[in-house]
């Protein structure tokens, strides 16, 4: 019987393989764009290697996209010597260091919150937004009382470094964005874990010397993130105005949906926010983006930007093309 069995399925495969050759033709050497990458994949905006480790190093030992990308981005909103991150971030022009952030897990579930003062980790308290209330997104004095009646601890955001920097623009009150630097470089994060499953994150002190109230795409669902299971996740980082305007994240995960690679739906995004945009000279906008075969892209207007990108164990910085 067991002979009988292996010549019956070895005809059926003989069967397979002469009538349907296209399906085993395909190139799978590692120059192939069909090729599935090795999962998990940690990867984020800018060359920020620590986050990308923490995460990577968190998916190699099993754990959740959603729990490794929020302890990702946690690495940069601890980082004293970011000033457009978390704790240590550059005030707004009143010297309040107010932060955005936001979360999206794999079942399309999402929190946000906004304009939020005193407390390191905006990322975590949009996720107790995202699994322990009926919202999406909590704003200002709103959601500060909620993050100190889930146990967030209230301090002091603004350093001694960054409030002798606001000091110092106050005598000029000038603001004109820097090319990849915009006074804020947002860390955008997307996972993969073993299962295949996608997660996002995306959190930001925003611009510097910014208005008072003013807030980004970063904490804007699909706007500075968003992520499908069932096909990719995107984030964004640059002016948040543009990209908020072309709901850049959800853009570049639909272009996914409807055939685009990860490279290709980025590269389209951007071409969309130059078309509006008479003067993308003057300031930067990127995406960043992974499909659910683990392909990866990036693509920005200008010259610069680059992704960390964490895989087997490596962690790189990958650079990336751009408009101009």
């Amino acid at each position: 019987m067991k002979r009988r069995n292996f010549i019956k399925k070895a005809g059926i495969t003989g069967a397979v393989l002469g009538t349907t050759p296209s399906i085993f033709a395909q190139d799978f050497s590692p120059n192939s764009n069909t090729k599935k990458s090795t999962l998990p994949i940690a990867i984020a905006t800018w060359n920020f290697h620590e986050a990308t480790k923490k995460a990577g190093s968190l998916l190699d030992k099993g754990t959740s996209a959603l729990d490794a990308v929020e302890q990702g981005v946690m690495v940069e909103e601890a980082n004293l010597k970011n000033t457009t991150v978390g704790n240590g971030g550059a005030p707004d022009r009143d010297g309040n260091v107010t932060l955005d952030a936001c979360i999206m897990s794999p079942n399309g579930n999402a929190g946000s919150v906004v304009y939020l003062k005193n407390i390191e980790h905006p990322v975590s308290v949009a996720r107790k937004v995202m699994e322990d209330t009926p919202h999406v997104m909590l704003a200002g004095e709103g959601a500060l009382q909620f993050a100190i009646q889930n146990g967030f601890k209230k301090q002091n955001l603004l350093t001694e470094d960054s409030e002798k920097a606001w000091k110092e623009w106050l005598k000029e009150k000038e603001y004109k964005p820097i090319i990849n630097i915009e006074n804020h470089d947002t860390i955008g994060m997307l996972c993969i874990d073993k299962d295949g499953d996608i997660a996002g994150a995306c959190t930001t002190s925003g611009l510097a010397y910014k208005m008072n109230g003013r807030v980004g795409d970063s904490p804007i669902i699909g706007s500075g993130l968003y992520v499908d299971n069932e096909v990719g996740g995107a984030a964004a980082t640059g002016m948040g105005e543009a990209i908020m305007k072309s709901v850049g994240s959800f853009l570049v995960v639909e272009l996914m949906r409807n055939g685009r690679s990860p490279q290709e739906a980025c590269k389209e995004a951007i071409e969309r926010i130059v078309k509006k945009n008479d003067n993308h000279n003057d300031f930067q906008a990127c995406f960043i983006a992974i499909n659910k075969d683990g392909e990866v892209g990036g693509y920005s207007i200008h010259d610069g930007f680059s992704y960390a990108k964490y895989q087997d164990s490596e962690n790189e910085n990958v650079k990336c093309k751009s408009y101009l």
